[in-house]
C-alpha cells in the first residue's frame, strides 16, 4: 500500500494514498470538528465546519473531503481556522430555533456543543428565519425542521437503509429536508427504523417521547404497572450516564427501575426464549410439511414493515411468530394476570426497547391476547427516554445497587440474551434445533458462523444427518439483497434471520445517541454485542427450551406442547401488503 507523508499541527504522519485532511488528524490525534461528515455514508463538505489550512491550497479547505499530498502541512487550529469556523457556526444559528433550555437534545447536541467551544454570539447574524410545522404524524418520531441545520446526514442514513423517504427540498434560503411533495412522514413507506434520529447532530429529528403516559400510569392507584427490557438495553444504557460503552449495568437497571415505582421488573430475555421454542417448532412444521422456506423471523418490527411495503409478495415468508416485547405483553396480560387473579384491562405493560419501529408496533393490529381490543404492550420507550425517566427522578445511576428481575418473568437463558446482536436469533435457535433434532442434550453450542457484525452471513450446519442452510442479515439494504436472491429463487436457505438495524437491536434507532466521530472511531456495535456475548458464555442455561419458565407456562397454562392452539393465539401474528405513497 502506497503512503503519504505529512505534518498535522507539526506532528509527523503517514496515511495511505487517497486518504483525507480528515483521517490524517485523527491518525495523529487531533480531532477536527464535523457536523455533515458520517464515514463512508456521508463525505459531502457540506457544513464547512471542518475547514483547516494545508500547504498547496489557495485557502481553507474542507478536511473531511480535501486529499493529503506528500509533504503536506497540515494546521487545524490557527486562529484563521478558528475565526471561520466561529462565523460558520453563527451563520447556522441565524436560521435555527435556539430553544436549547427544553430541547431532548440539549446538553447531547453537537451543533450546541460547538457553540460552546468556539464561544460563538447567537445574534452575531440577524434576519430572514423561516419556521417549519412540526410532523407528529408518525407514532415514532418528531421531525421538527425548525432544528435542521441541513447536514443531510438523515438523508444519508435512510439512502443507506434503502428507504430514501426524505430529501432535500427547494432551493437556497427556502430549502428543507423533508418528504416528496411536502406529505407527511406517515404517507411515506417509512420502515421506523429510526437510524435517522442517532445520526441527528440536533433535535431536527428526535424519538416520539412518551414518558408522560408512564409516568400517568404510575400515578393511578387502579393500575398494576409492571415493565420488561429487551436484551440489549442492559450493554446500552450505561452510555447514557457516562459509562463506557460495553458496560452491561443490568442490575442497576433493575434496581432504577424498581425505584421509578414499577411493581414488577422483568426481563424481556424470557419472552425471547418463547419465541425461540415457538418458532423453531413453526420452522420444523415447515419442514416436514411441506411449508414455505426459507422461514424469516419476524423480531425486528423495522424489518417487518419493510417486507410488507418493499416485498409483499413475500409476506408467506415470515414466521408468525410475535416479536419478544409483543409476545412478553401477551404472556403478562394472560398467564401472569390469570396467575395474580388480575384483570387484564388493569395490567399496563411497558416495554424498554432499542428500536423506535417499537413504538409503531404496540399498535399495529392482531396484538391483542388478552381480547377486548387490550393491547399487548401499552407503551414503547427506548433506552434514551429511559434515561431521561432516571435523570427526572434524581437517581444516581452509577452509585444504584445491583438487583435482580422479578421470578415470574425474570429467569432467562445465554440463549435469549444475544438477541440483541446480529445472529443471536439465529443462533438461539440453532441451539433449540440442534437439540430437538439430535434428541441429545449438545454441549457444544457456540455457532461462531452466524456472529459478527458482517452485513450478510451464511453458514451450512450439519445437524442429524440434515443440511441446514441459514443466512443472517442486518440493516433493510442488506435485507433487500437477502430478499432479492429470495424471489429470484437463487436462494436454498432453510432459515433466515433478518434485523432492521444494521448490527442489529444493540444498533436500534432508540438506543443511546453518540457523536459523530464517536460513532466514526468507536466500534459500537461491537463493543455492545461483546458485552450480550460475554454474559451468555457466563450464564448456567444457555439454551431456550431449557428455561424452567418454558415448562411451567405451556403445561399449567396454555395446556399442551409448543404451538399448540392456546399458544398460537396468544403469541402469534398476521402481517398486512401495505402501499407506497398510496399507489
Amino acid at each position: 500500500m502506497e503512503m503519504i507523508n505529512c505534518k498535522v499541527n507539526g506532528i509527523a504522519v503517514s496515511v495511505p494514498k487517497g486518504a483525507t485532511i480528515l483521517e490524517a488528524a485523527r491518525a495523529a490525534g487531533v480531532e477536527i470538528p464535523t457536523l455533515c461528515y458520517m464515514k463512508k455514508m456521508n463525505e459531502i463538505g457540506a457544513c464547512r465546519i471542518c475547514v483547516v489550512e494545508a500547504t498547496g491550497a489557495r485557502g481553507l479547505v474542507t478536511a473531511c473531503v480535501y486529499p493529503v499530498n506528500e509533504g503536506m502541512e497540515i494546521r487545524t487550529n490557527t486562529p484563521k481556522v478558528r475565526e471561520a469556523r466561529k462565523t460558520t457556526l453563527e451563520l447556522i444559528l441565524s436560521t435555527h430555533d435556539k430553544s436549547c433550555l427544553s430541547c431532548p437534545r440539549s446538553t447531547n447536541c453537537e451543533l450546541q456543543t460547538l457553540c460552546y467551544e468556539y464561544g460563538v454570539d447567537a445574534k452575531a447574524f440577524e434576519g430572514f428565519k423561516p419556521t417549519y410545522a412540526i410532523d407528529y404524524s408518525t407514532p415514532h418520531l418528531v421531525r421538527n425542521n425548525n432544528k435542521c441545520i441541513l447536514c443531510r446526514r438523515c438523508v444519508a442514513a435512510c439512502r443507506e437503509q434503502f428507504v430514501s423517504v426524505i430529501g432535500a427540498n427547494n432551493r437556497g434560503i427556502d430549502t428543507c429536508i423533508g418528504q416528496a411533495f411536502d406529505i407527511s412522514l406517515a404517507e411515506t413507506p417509512c420502515i421506523s427504523c429510526g437510524q435517522c434520529t442517532v445520526v441527528c447532530p440536533t433535535a431536527a429529528l428526535t424519538e416520539r417521547d412518551d414518558t408522560d403516559k408512564v409516568w400517568e400510569a404510575l400515578s393511578d392507584p387502579d393500575k398494576h404497572v409492571v415493565v420488561q427490557t429487551a436484551p440489549s438495553i442492559r450493554a446500552t444504557l450505561g452510555e447514557c450516564f457516562g459509562m463506557p460503552v460495553g458496560t452491561n449495568v443490568e442490575g442497576k437497571m433493575v434496581a432504577a427501575l424498581r425505584r421509578l415505582g414499577f411493581e414488577q421488573v422483568f426481563d424481556t430475555d424470557t419472552a425471547a426464549d418463547f419465541t425461540i421454542v415457538e418458532e423453531a417448532t413453526e420452522l420444523l412444521g415447515r419442514v416436514k410439511n411441506g411449508g414455505v422456506l426459507p422461514m424469516i423471523t419476524s423480531c425486528s418490527p423495522g424489518w417487518i414493515k419493510f417486507c410488507e411495503y418493499y416485498y409483499p409478495e413475500q409476506l408467506a415468508h415470515l414466521s408468525s411468530c410475535k416479536s419478544p416485547q409483543q409476545m412478553g405483553g401477551a404472556l403478562l396480560k394472560t398467564y401472569w394476570a390469570d396467575k395474580m387473579g388480575y384483570d387484564p384491562k388493569d395490567v399496563f405493560v411497558v416495554s424498554i426497547m432499542p428500536c423506535t419501529a417499537k413504538k409503531f408496533e404496540v399498535g399495529r393490529d392482531d396484538m391483542s391476547a388478552a381480547g377486548d381490543g387490550i393491547p399487548d404492550v401499552d407503551v414503547a420507550l427506548t433506552t434514551r427516554e429511559l434515561a431521561r425517566m432516571i435523570g427526572r427522578a434524581g437517581l444516581k445511576f452509577t452509585a444504584l445497587p445491583d438487583e435482580d428481575f422479578d421470578p415470574a418473568f425474570g429467569v432467562d437463558t445465554g440463549a435469549a440474551v444475544i438477541f440483541g446482536a446480529t445472529g443471536g436469533v439465529m443462533e438461539a435457535a440453532l441451539r433449540t434445533a440442534n437439540d430437538v433434532l439430535t434428541g441429545k442434550d449438545n454441549k457444544s453450542i457456540d455457532f461462531a458462523e452466524v456472529r459478527g457484525m458482517e452485513g450478510v452471513k451464511e453458514a451450512t450446519y450439519d445437524i442429524a444427518g440434515m443440511q441446514i442452510k441459514v443466512a443472517v442479515a442486518s440493516g433493510a439494504k442488506n435485507a433487500k439483497a437477502v430478499m432479492d436472491k429470495i424471489k429470484s429463487g437463487e436462494a436454498d436457505w432453510t432459515f433466515v434471520e433478518i434485523m432492521g438495524c444494521p448490527g442489529g437491536c444493540v444498533n436500534g434507532g432508540g438506543q443511546p445517541i453518540q457523536p459523530q466521530h464517536v460513532r466514526d472511531t468507536v466500534d459500537l456495535k461491537g463493543l455492545r454485542a461483546k458485552a450480550l456475548y460475554d454474559q451468555d458464555a457466563a450464564m448456567p442455561v444457555r439454551k431456550s427450551h431449557k428455561n424452567p419458565i418454558i415448562k411451567e407456562v405451556y403445561d399449567n397454562y396454555f395446556g399442551g406442547s409448543y404451538g399448540c392452539e392456546k399458544a398460537h393465539h396468544a403469541l402469534h401474528t398476521s402481517y398486512v401488503a401495505r402501499k407506497r405513497y398510496g399507489k
